[in-house]
């Protein structure tokens, strides 16, 4: 071999080493995400006026970030479940209400993320609002946090009632003063919820759908939600008065974790 094929050999072989190492980080960004089954859907798309809050795609939740898997602020529901709200809808907006949800769909990596803050008992960050009287340590026990999440499966929900006309809710700052979630609705977050005796994701007895410290008008708006959406096949989390499941469910043991997203959508 002569020395100018021996120099650009060694030319090659070092340009294709150079390219095998830029392309690398680009193959693995163009890993490929799981899709949604054809029958999941964007709420929107079967019930637009359907007010949509989806609080894990902000920092204003118990963990105070955004969480992994919420890449738009959007509800994904099975077909099925989308339209049984619609009929929930359709019964509250002659009523002067409006369901308004703040989770949906919620990928299996999101549930990890809730797991993984769980056990980091020095993250307290949220404690004042979301669990007060709750020691961090117990959360497994109790019961508030869990490996799997029926929400995984795409029927559940977490949704409240708004009476109408809806105001807006006041962003959450993060940073500023907490006040616990069972506090008198005035004191606590904002939220143009009508008042439920607790806010969303409160994790404390209050929570419980038929607590009998719940009395008076609070009751009534719990009792409002539960009967409007019991009567079309939905069935309520007795620990949490804002979780309902539409039953039958499609996927009853399949727990999915496509992001939840448009593209997710997509069929492409």
């Amino acid at each position: 071999m002569t020395r100018l094929s021996t120099v650009v050999r060694g030319l090659v072989t070092t340009l294709a080493t150079v390219l095998a190492v830029t392309a690398a980080p680009h193959a693995a960004q163009a890993k490929t995400e799981p899709k949604a089954p054809k029958d999941f859907v964007a709420l929107r798309t079967v019930d637009p006026t359907i007010v949509q809050e989806m609080r894990y795609f902000t920092p204003h939740n118990f963990v105070g970030e955004r969480i992994d898997g919420y890449r738009q602020p959007l509800c994904i529901l099975t077909r099925p479940a989308a339209e049984a709200l619609h009929q929930a809808q359709k019964q509250l907006l002659r009523q002067g209400y409006t369901l308004k949800v703040y989770d949906c769909y919620r990928p299996q990596r999101a549930v990890d993320h809730f797991v993984r803050w769980a056990e980091d008992l020095d993250d307290q960050t949220m404690k004042d609002e979301f669990y007060p009287n709750v020691d961090k340590t117990r959360l497994f026990v109790d019961g508030y946090i869990a490996e799997k999440s029926g929400h995984s499966r795409g029927s559940t929900m977490d949704l409240t009632i708004v009476r109408l006309p809806a105001k807006p809710t006041k962003p959450y700052v993060p940073g500023e003063p907490l006040v616990p979630c069972y506090a008198a609705q005035r004191e606590r977050f904002p939220d143009n919820s009508v008042d439920m005796g607790t806010g969303f994701d409160c994790f404390d007895t209050l929570s419980h759908t038929l607590d009998p410290r719940i009395q008076g008008e609070q009751r009534a708006n719990r009792l409002l939600l539960k009967s409007t959406l019991e009567a079309l096949g939905f069935v309520n989390l007795a620990e949490e008065w804002w979780h309902y499941t539409y039953k039958p469910e499609p996927y009853p043991d399949t727990y999915f974790d496509f992001p939840v997203s448009r593209k997710s959508l997509t069929r492409q």
